[in-house]
């Protein structure tokens, strides 16, 4: 006994712990329950001692500064680690990016109403010596931070096998592309696409590099559609796919805007005459079907037929691994991480 299960089945089992919550409270017990955070300010939201699991985050802010949920850094640290664990854009970490907001539900991650301004995570997240949770905020303005840490204390460690919370945040922006000769007819534009392949994942977006012993359990894909279609193994992977589509559990191009508990499109801002036109974003969770690794993982996926679309892609992996982990990608500076312009700048 540790952990214990979340599941419904679950909660009849009587188990041993204390159930215990940091929060941004005002301790003199008036009603100004944030912390005002000041541009460039670095600070702990929860620093806990000893073994135990954070079992649900909850986080609003005040803000009027646009896309600020991608210029404020969640990062958090494992059993005294020198690299963080996590370390992602807030809004990305809460499953939505773009810098946006958007009433979702899944089963780990939701952001609620009113339009989607509650953020709330509901991975596990296991420690046998301690956690430690910062926020950075790289906003031009103050902002108001409210939050809850909830967790449950242990009186031992779990076991060896028991894998450390990860998440990472990438972005590449624009994607390498490329487009069919000039002068081509829509004949021969078919037949040159047709004629390429992909067999190697060459060029593919990546979504996560991970090296250790662990499991593979998801992420949340943000594309911003600007530019369209002119008329650790060796290949085949262990896991490969159909179709961005597929991976996302839906099919044939969808644009309606749909979540369940373990996919979901939560953002489409298409056009009739250009149905993915803008930001999009979709996300898969591998809660049943955890992909597992002994050594090392990668997931990457096309960025339209042989990686011909040149896109903004972001996305952020989630994961558990027995430490230590490997190096993340070096972060984007604030200004890199900004959400592209809206109209006018797509092209038609």
């Amino acid at each position: 006994m540790l952990m214990g299960h979340g599941a419904l089945a679950g909660l009849p089992l009587i188990r041993d712990y204390k159930s215990k919550r940091i929060s941004s409270w005002n301790h003199d017990g008036r009603n100004h329950d944030c912390w005002n955070i000041k541009p460039g300010e670095t600070r702990d939201m929860a620093v806990i001692d000893g073994p135990g699991c954070v079992k649900h985050i909850w986080v609003t802010m005040g803000s009027n500064e646009p896309a600020f949920p991608r210029k404020v850094m969640l990062r958090a640290w494992w059993d005294g680690e020198d690299t963080p664990s996590i370390e992602c854009p807030i809004g990305d970490f809460f499953g939505l990016g773009h810098g946006m907001r958007n009433n979702f539900t899944s089963l780990p991650l939701t952001m609620s109403p009113e339009s989607g301004k509650g953020f709330n995570s509901f991975w596990a997240m296991p420690f046998a010596d301690g956690a430690r949770f910062e926020v950075q905020s790289e906003c031009d303005e103050a902002l108001n931070l409210y939050f809850y840490v909830d967790y449950e204390v242990y009186s031992e460690a779990p076991c060896e096998d028991t894998g450390r919370f990860h998440a990472q945040w990438r972005r590449e922006n624009p994607t390498d592309g490329w487009t069919p000769e000039p002068g081509m007819t829509g004949e021969e534009i078919a037949r040159y696409r047709s004629d390429i392949q992909n067999l190697d994942g060459k060029g593919n977006y990546v979504i996560l590099q991970a090296e250790g012993r662990g499991q593979y359990v998801g992420c949340h894909l943000d594309i911003d559609c600007f530019a369209r279609e002119n008329d650790g193994e060796p290949f085949p992977p262990s896991l490969h796919g159909t179709g961005t589509e597929d991976y996302f559990n839906t099919a044939y191009c969808p644009t309606q805007e749909f979540s369940a508990p373990y996919q979901g499109i939560i953002l489409n801002s298409g056009t009739p005459e250009w149905r993915w036109k803008g930001k999009n974003s979709v996300y898969r969770y591998h809660i049943e079907d955890p992909i597992h690794f002994d050594k090392s993982i990668e997931v990457n996926i096309e960025h339209g037929h042989g990686n011909n679309l040149s896109n903004d892609y972001s996305s952020t992996a989630y994961w558990y691994q027995t430490e230590p982990h490997g190096a993340f990608p070096a972060l984007l500076p604030v200004e890199e991480r900004l959400p592209r312009p809206d109209e006018p700048q797509y092209e038609v």
